[in-house]
């Protein structure tokens, strides 16, 4: 059996992931499939802004906007 040594600073900075090699292989055939897209300034704000907004708890759940969708329809 071979012995691996795996740099220190990939494991303290969390930037080494171990998976199979099929499992690897199955996301680089997904990466040519799906297109990376960068979002935008704005869109990177509305995000971090959802994401506050999620913290103080100011959200509903799926279930709930389910109901009101279904309400607006009727």
């Amino acid at each position: 059996m071979n012995t691996i040594t795996i740099p220190k600073n990939l494991i303290k900075n969390d930037d080494l992931v171990i998976i199979p090699r099929q499992k690897y292989e199955e996301l680089l055939d997904l990466e040519k499939i799906i297109k990376i897209v960068k979002p935008i300034k704005s869109e990177l704000q509305a995000i971090e802004q959802g994401r506050k907004e999620i913290k103080k708890g100011k959200y509903i759940s799926w279930y709930e906007l389910k109901q009101k969708l279904a309400r607006n329809n009727c």
